[in-house]
């Protein structure tokens, strides 16, 4: 994410931050700043350089998901070098294959180097990829429930569980403080059936394996990092102490050993750049010429899930603008990165937000401009001036007020408060949201990828609204 806005120099802080840590934590290089060249801009644009520069660094273990598929399949250049340095490094390209197509498009990507994908939400998914020779990465996020749907391949259809790969992909804060991280994945895939041991190697040897790490992780065992966590229960998976390089690091939940902190830098705090103070007319929405009412694209939030549908709904006209109906609020996004004006208008629908609302976030995967969600134009004006005031982060506002606010002024992604404060923040914000009306599980997760244009199938950007089943720009309007 940090890329997206920050470059190379970004990439490399936070890096650095996770070598200080007491525990191992390894990175992958992103791979596509921006996600889709044509379709949207970043604040950065990595290169093939980039990438080989990274490979060099100690705890790089490999290349970010490769989500622009379209490219590898076509065979771009860059997106094909950026592999192959990275297999010249040793090191492995990781996947992200968001398209339902299983047939020759999905054989030239797995051919083009990807090693794994995180991206498939039912069991045919989990058993393509494997028969590709990739791992099938089985994810429980926030809001992505995908492990029961693909985990019957191993516990019914029988297939090796050396192949699979247990993650979470996107988490926010009050996840990790109060259900946990790849504990909360662990107990979940017990509880769809899987033998407590199988799911364990999902998430130890099997990753450790995957990324050329099993001589140093992943096992208990002789001339491997003293990496343990000690539970009392397999099937809960209570975290009761942890040891990292053989260090006892943590018991019962509390810290034993210090985590230091990186010093980030102003250059780090000061990235949200709006061209003027917005106001209700830059989230006007013209009609055509002479219109009573429009056929619009609307892009649909199914929960728990990543994709979402691209929907056409009968909208009315007041005034030559058009307005939002019952089930459809507007959707915004504000260029952020090079405070070029730029400002994308269109349609959301399945929040379900009811009154005078808006909510706008600094986090909008994968190019995180600002996106703000609203059902009154002057309010979503409110929420996007606020997030430049305070250089990032989420703010949902009612009938005139805020009601909640994340601070997020590291790159306007990340907070350096501690986790416990940022996850109470967190809280007041999803409940904020179901006090506007929505009713979804962690919907924020939702709008996080509203802008995330290489996932099917209606996306927006700076650029305008994005079909990703065709990889093209589209009419907000039917024509």
């Amino acid at each position: 994410e940090i890329a997206n806005v920050l470059g190379l120099k970004g990439v490399r802080m936070m890096h650095d931050e996770a070598l200080m840590q007491p525990i191992n934590i390894y990175t992958q290089m992103p791979s596509c700043a921006p996600s889709a060249p044509g379709l949207e801009t970043t604040g950065y644009e990595i290169t093939e350089d980039d990438v080989a520069e990274a490979m060099t660094w100690p705890g790089i273990i490999g290349l970010g998901e490769m989500m622009n598929f379209p490219a590898v399949i076509q065979g771009d250049r860059q997106m094909l070098a950026e592999i192959a340095v990275t297999m010249r490094a040793g090191k492995t390209v990781g996947g992200h294959y968001a398209s339902p197509d299983r047939g020759n498009a999905f054989h030239a990507y797995a051919a083009g180097g990807a090693a794994d994908d995180h991206e498939g939400t039912k069991e045919d998914d989990a058993i393509a990829r494997v028969r590709q020779g990739m791992r099938s990465m089985m994810r429980l996020g926030s809001a992505w429930y995908d492990v029961e749907s693909q985990i019957t391949a191993i516990t019914e259809k029988g297939l090796d569980p050396r192949n699979f790969i247990l993650c979470t992909d996107d988490c926010h804060s009050g996840t990790l403080v109060h259900e946990g991280h790849m504990n909360r994945v662990l107990r979940h895939a017990i509880s769809c059936g899987c033998d407590p041991l199988v799911a364990l190697q999902m998430a130890t040897i099997n990753t450790a394996t995957h990324f050329g790490l099993e001589r140093e992780l992943g096992s208990i065992a002789p001339g491997r990092r003293a990496d343990m966590i000690l539970t009392s229960d397999l099937s809960e998976l209570p975290i009761d102490s942890v040891y990292a390089r053989g260090v006892h690091v943590a018991e019962k939940g509390e810290l034993l050993v210090d985590c230091p902190h990186y010093a980030w830098p102003e250059t780090a705090r000061n990235t949200v750049h709006l061209a003027r103070t917005l106001s209700a007319g830059d989230f006007d929405i013209p009609a055509p010429d002479g219109a009573n009412s429009v056929r619009a694209k609307v892009i649909g939030v199914v929960e728990n899930q990543a994709p979402t549908k691209a929907l056409v709904k009968d909208l009315p006209v007041n005034d030559g603008l058009v307005q939002c109906s019952e089930d459809v609020c507007q959707i915004s996004l504000v260029e952020r990165h090079r405070a070029t004006g730029q400002v994308t208008n269109g349609f959301v629908s399945g929040f379900g937000y009811q009154g005078t609302m808006a909510i706008a976030s600094t986090v909008a995967h994968d190019s995180h401009h600002l996106i703000v969600v609203g059902t009154d134009k002057t309010m979503m004006a409110t929420a996007t001036n606020r997030l430049e005031e305070v250089g990032g982060g989420v703010t949902v506002w009612k009938d005139g007020v805020e009601i909640a606010l994340i601070r997020l002024p590291i790159a306007g992604l990340m907070s350096d408060s501690p986790a416990r404060e940022v996850a109470e923040d967190a809280q007041k914000m999803l409940d904020a949201m179901i006090e506007c009306g929505c009713a979804l599980n962690n919907a924020f997760m939702q709008h996080s990828l509203l802008a995330l244009v290489v996932i099917p199938e209606l996306r927006i950007s700076d650029l305008g609204i994005v079909d990703v089943t065709k990889f093209e720009l589209t009419n907000l309007f039917e024509d």
